[in-house]
């Protein structure tokens, strides 16, 4: 496989459009269109095309925007991956060995219709994605600070520093841990691609399998860099709001050391419901300034996420460039430059 060109062409200008990797696909998402893009090993390339509802009024505002785009791109994610799963294919063996739908399945599906059944089956995804992302990433950090704080009786700020650490560690840990399975490293090599065609196109470049094959399969803008920027923020954040509620309400100290699991409900709603929606929009808007400008700051923001990318993206081949390129050629606005970040 040729790898690519250490001295790829410079960017011209920086994009809005952006994409996800998906099974044996891409979806890109532009200021007007949405495109899936799925590579069926029967009927070849499989697409889909959806135009975007506008944002208006509150939910352009700077803070509550980053909460609706999140939101937003978490349903729209689950709903692609669901798309390129039922569209992708199987070869002939896969398909023998393909288990059947569950009497569970079916009797909701006769019930709901298959409308409704997917839309409950996609919510469902989204909460337990939720519900295993809090899990992993808040409650175990959460115990091992105050293990470690117990037998070392340390202060609120050294105990929520190291939750941080720990959250991050985890992440590290599952991040490295899937991008070793066989087929995550396809999704991650389709996200390769999605990066280098995004690349070409930032380039100028006409958008050809050898001009994308050239470029660089890191992309400061993509999402590896905004979850840095998002566990760097909680950090800092979590750690100065915890000693302020301390230092403001005595009594959670001691609650601390009668009932943990009473402080520990307390402070995992604090940090659900109030902390994590301001990291979260405080993030977006530092995600959009390092989409919008290249200096020192910003390429020392994007550091963390640039590097991380050489585990969650790998080269791609040649048809996985081909699925990239059909894909954000359907998202590209008719008036050029509309798309400008």
């Amino acid at each position: 496989m040729k790898q690519q060109n250490p001295a790829c062409p410079a960017e011209q200008f920086k994009t809005m459009i952006g994409g996800q990797a998906l099974i044996e696909g891409i979806m890109m998402r532009g200021p007007e269109k949405q495109a899936i893009v799925v590579r069926n090993q029967k009927e070849g390339l499989k697409q889909k095309v959806e135009p975007l509802k506008k944002k208006t009024g509150i939910l352009t505002w700077p803070l509550i925007r980053g909460i609706v785009n999140f939101g937003g791109s978490m349903i729209s994610g689950v709903k692609s991956l669901m798309w390129s799963a039922e569209n992708a294919g199987m070869d002939d063996g896969e398909e023998d060995n393909a288990p059947e739908p569950s009497k569970m399945d079916r009797w909701l599906e006769k019930k709901l219709g298959s409308d409704r059944f997917m839309s409950v089956l996609i919510a469902f995804s989204v909460i337990m994605g939720l519900g295993f992302s809090v899990l992993l990433f808040f409650l175990v950090p959460m115990e091992l600070g105050n293990l470690f704080q117990r037998l070392t009786n340390c202060g609120v700020v050294v105990q929520h520093l190291l939750e941080g650490l720990f959250r991050i560690v985890i992440f590290l840990i599952y991040m490295i841990a899937i991008s070793r399975l066989k087929d995550m490293r396809r999704v991650f090599s389709y996200h390769g691609a999605e990066h280098k065609t995004i690349r070409c196109y930032e380039a100028r470049l006409p958008l050809t399998v050898e001009n994308v094959r050239g470029m660089t399969r890191k992309h400061p803008r993509c999402g590896t860099s905004f979850l840095f920027v998002v566990m760097a923020l909680s950090i800092l954040l979590f750690t100065v709001i915890a000693a302020v509620l301390n230092a403001l309400i005595p009594g959670l100290r001691a609650l601390q050391q009668d009932s943990r699991v009473l402080y520990n409900l307390l402070m995992m709603a604090v940090k659900l419901l109030v902390m994590l929606p301001l990291v979260v929009s405080v993030s977006y808007e530092i995600n959009r300034l390092v989409g919008r400008h290249d200096n020192r700051l910003t390429r020392a923001l994007t550091a963390p996420g640039m590097w991380f990318q050489n585990f969650t993206t790998n080269e791609p081949d040649d048809s996985m460039i081909e699925v990239a390129i059909q894909a954000l050629e359907l998202v590209l606005p008719e008036q050029e430059g509309a798309d400008k970040w």
